[in-house]
């Protein structure tokens, strides 16, 4: 008898022990696949010189943060530091993956859009295709982190103006994208302006997410930090709104109002999207910008 109540008191722990085992073989595969996707579309791009557009920096960047991002998460639970953090770990997790998923999503899209115009058939063109599958499985890598953190801590799915607040961010980050190539900003203090108000939006929202999803918000209500985040956002973008097209597109304000008057448009081996377009994307991005921080700040004030 007294061996049988050994024996059970062996075998009862087993089942946890499993399932702590399952849980960090999942998040280190995770890891270790996004780390490795990541990578590779760094590497395929510099070994074949496959990155002479200006607009592709930010693919290369995308690729380059959520490498460092996933390699600082890899080490903090290999050596398990996240104990000692001040903040909900998992909460850190989900937030980091889920800027990650959007960041290589918008690499995949933008980066062969780009490239597969400019490259004939041959080696450069086909690292350009494989860089981007590799793009695309760290986005799915990253997505299916998202869910599994989510899932596994019983947490909810993210509510509207959850969503609203990233997708403000992912909207700023592909602005980000088209701006990298246009190069107007030394000389008009306006579209300077305009550039500061796109990196200020962007501060404050992904401070204003991080402060609630890292549970730092106990002094301060994240519904008052996300109201004053909206109001000031909202003056800002319309003022870029106003700004941007006027001095881009009005030929008073040294802008150009004729697409075909642009001389990176009439080479079309130069790149895909000419510069003329990605100051229209900008400004279209712009309204649709605006128009979700005014929905988010709508959300804010009805919650009141």
């Amino acid at each position: 008898m007294p061996l049988t109540e050994t024996h059970m008191t062996i075998m009862t722990p087993t089942p946890l022990s499993s399932g702590l085992y399952s849980v960090t073989t999942m998040r280190y595969f995770l890891h270790f696949l996004q780390l490795l996707s990541t990578c590779m579309a760094f590497f395929l791009v510099t070994r074949e010189s496959t990155w002479s557009v200006d607009i592709s920096n930010w693919s290369m960047f995308v690729w380059c943060f959520c490498f460092a991002v996933t390699l600082l998460t890899l080490i903090v639970e290999l050596c398990r530091l996240q104990d000692k953090l001040h903040f909900s770990w998992d909460s850190f997790l989900t937030t980091s993956a889920c800027y990650c998923a959007l960041f290589c999503l918008s690499a995949s899209i933008i980066y062969p859009i780009i490239y597969l115009q400019i490259f004939p058939d041959g080696s450069p063109r086909h690292h350009v295709i494989a860089a981007t599958a590799f793009s695309c499985v760290a986005s799915v890598a990253y997505a299916i982190e998202v869910v599994w953190t989510c899932v596994r801590t019983g947490e909810s799915s993210y509510s509207l103006l959850g969503l609203l607040k990233r997708l403000e961010i992912f909207v700023a980050c592909v602005i980000f994208a088209f701006l990298s190539n246009t190069y107007p900003h030394e000389h008009q203090p306006a579209l300077v302006w305009c550039v500061a108000v796109y990196c200020v939006c962007f501060i404050l929202g992904a401070v204003a997410i991080l402060w609630h999803r890292c549970d730092c918000d106990e002094s301060l209500p994240y519904s008052s930090l996300g109201f004053g985040q909206s109001v000031l956002s909202i003056l800002l973008y319309t003022t870029a709104l106003v700004l941007w097209p006027l001095y881009q597109f009005n030929e008073q304000f040294g802008g150009q109002p004729q697409r075909s008057n642009e001389l990176s448009c009439i080479d079309k081996l130069t790149s895909y999207m000419c510069v003329w377009d990605q100051r229209l994307a900008v400004a279209v991005l712009t309204a649709i910008n605006l128009l979700i921080y005014v929905a988010d700040l709508v959300i804010l004030t009805v919650a009141r």
